[in-house]
């Protein structure tokens, strides 16, 4: 007779025979969670009415079983078994759910939920996939600078912190670069962290390079598998300095060539289109057969006129790519004959000339005493009006600054020159007498009177204007006078006298008295005519009004006789 199986023992044998072989059941159920966040599996089972307890494992790479977590249906108790790696990091719920926090790589495994009665053991399986996004990618140990026609490793992109590994990509300007022999070569290498089991990804770039390159954007990008899905990172973008030889030389000079006058100094700058520009070329100046080997820029000061020619600048190491210009150093020559301070006596010649050399067409101008002059001074015969500060004056359009100026300052001196006018007032009573004068320096007029006469009025005198016044006096002579003007300058002195009678002036006064007499006699013969007229209309005026009196006095008489005959008939 068969002996009776205890309850504890067939359930050590199931959970040993569980342990050793998955039984059929549930298919395979995958639990996705990220780097660092808390793992959910839920049991997946349906909790039987005699459960005793429920128990989780998970399963080693060889197959042997890892048991971690214990909860009795009936004491309500849980229990975590003595595993390090899950060592405060597990919680069971009571419908059996396990968490894991702090997702790790090495959490990535086959776990199995059982759930155990007395007489059978249920078993559900769940696959748990940890994901970590990696860094975003940068380009590192980047190169200085490409140089065109080389392949030349451009730089490394990197991402790091990857699980699963992903992949890099470049891109050139937005578009994906591929392998082409001797111009693009990409090498990809991965590295794992043996402490987290994170991937870093290693992308090396050689490149060759051509002119198109420049200012054109490179860029990588990682593509990576996350609990979502594939996913794409892309790094910055990078641009690097192309280096390219010259294929062209050109000269500039400094200030414009066109502005260029003696005295300045010239900057001559020789450029090269390569990348980096060349820092030396050899120069050649007008008149010198040997090149001079100097660094960017070349200077010449205080230059000449004789500066004047072909400029050349050249590679150092091929000579042959060579650029050239041609200046032209300005100059003007001004010279005023006579100029400065010139004394002349009037009537004489002066010829004035004021010649310009210059290297183009100068304009001259020619200005008196601040006021611009129509043409040039010419003087035949010189006037006290043609003295005056002369000035010569020539410029150069074109060039700024460019200007000369001579100056002549003409003085004209005479001997006085004297001419006496008389005239008489309408009345006759007076005569102004003019002393005219011509001179320079300006003469000083003395007058003086011979016989007798007076002076009316004080000596007046106009402006001195072109060698040019006058002086005059008023006199009232009762009897003939000689009137002298003597002019005197450094020069000499000059006397001149003028006669003046006095007849003529006493027959006007005569004359003037006689009608004076008429006319008083005149005014007094009227005034008594006038006075007889006066008496006999005052007397003919007084004889009317007795009459016209009488005339009245009758007419009351009778207005009063007519009303006592009124009040009688009453």
């Amino acid at each position: 007779m068969a002996s009776k199986v205890s309850p504890s023992c067939r359930l050590v044998f199931c959970l040993l025979i569980s342990a050793a072989v998955l039984r059929p059941g549930l298919g395979w159920y995958t639990v996705n969670s990220a780097y660092g966040d808390t793992i959910i599996m839920p049991c997946r089972l349906d909790v039987p009415q005699n459960l005793m307890f429920g128990k989780w494992k998970y399963e080693k790479p060889d197959g042997s079983p890892v048991f971690i977590a214990f909860r009795s249906s009936t004491k309500k108790s849980v229990q975590y078994d003595d595993v390090p790696e899950y060592k405060d990091r597990l919680s069971l719920s009571e419908n059996y759910t396990l968490s894991i926090t702090n997702a790790k790589i090495s959490d990535e495994k086959r776990f199995v939920c059982m759930l155990v009665t007395e007489d059978n053991v249920f078993e559900a399986p769940t696959l748990v996939k940890v994901f970590k996004q990696p860094s975003k990618p940068e380009i590192v140990n980047k190169a200085p600078f490409l140089e065109t026609e080389q392949q030349t490793k451009l730089g490394d992109c990197i991402s790091r912190d990857s699980y699963p590994d992903g992949n890099i990509t470049w891109y050139r300007n937005g578009k994906v670069l591929q392998p082409l022999e001797d111009v693009v070569d990409i090498i990809f290498k991965k590295e794992v962290d043996p402490a987290t089991q994170l991937y870093t990804m290693t992308s090396s770039l050689e490149y060759k390079t051509t002119k198109a390159d420049i200012q054109m954007p490179f860029s990588c990008s990682v593509t990576y598998y996350g609990p979502s899905g594939q996913k794409t990172v892309h790094s910055e973008q990078s641009v690097f300095d192309i280096y390219y030889p010259t294929e062209q030389v050109t000269i500039q000079v400094l200030p414009p060539k066109n502005a260029i006058k003696e005295g300045d100094n010239i900057t001559l700058q020789c450029l090269g289109n390569g990348n980096p520009p060349p820092e030396e070329f050899v120069f050649y100046l007008p008149g010198q057969p040997e090149g001079i080997r100097s660094s960017n820029p070349y200077m010449l000061t205080d230059v000449k006129r004789n500066a004047t020619g072909d400029y050349r600048c050249s590679l150092i190491d091929k000579k042959s790519m060579i650029a050239s210009t041609a200046i032209t150093v300005h100059y003007l020559d001004l010279s005023l004959n006579p100029s400065g301070e010139v004394t002349k006596q009037i009537g004489d010649t002066l010829p004035v000339s004021c010649t310009i050399s210059a290297s183009r067409n100068a304009s001259v101008v020619w200005m008196k005493d601040n006021i611009r002059l129509r043409s040039s001074p010419s003087f035949s015969s010189l006037h006290y009006q043609d003295a005056g500060n002369y000035v010569c004056e020539t410029a150069l359009q074109e060039v700024e600054g460019l200007k000369k100026r001579e100056s002549l300052t003409l003085i004209v001196e005479g001997k006085p020159q004297i001419k006496m006018t008389k005239k008489t007032d309408p009345s006759g009573l007076s005569k102004t007498i003019i002393c005219h004068v011509e001179g320079f320096p300006k003469p000083a007029i003395q007058w003086t009177i011979t016989g007798s006469g007076s002076v009316i009025n004080q000596t007046e005198e106009s402006p001195y204007i072109n060698g040019r016044y006058y002086s005059k006096i008023i006199i009232s002579p009762e009897e003939n006078v000689t009137l002298t003007c003597t002019a005197e300058n450094q020069l000499e002195r000059t006397v001149n006298s003028l006669n003046v009678s006095a007849n003529e002036n006493r027959e006007k006064v005569n004359d003037q008295a006689k009608l004076i007499v008429g006319i008083v006699v005149g005014l007094l013969l009227a005034a008594l005519v006038a006075g007889v007229v006066y008496w006999l209309y005052m007397k003919k005026s007084k004889t009317a009004s007795k009459h016209v009196n009488k005339d009245l006095g009758n007419m009351e008489e009778n207005k009063k006789l007519e009303e006592n005959n009124h009040k009688t008939e009453a």
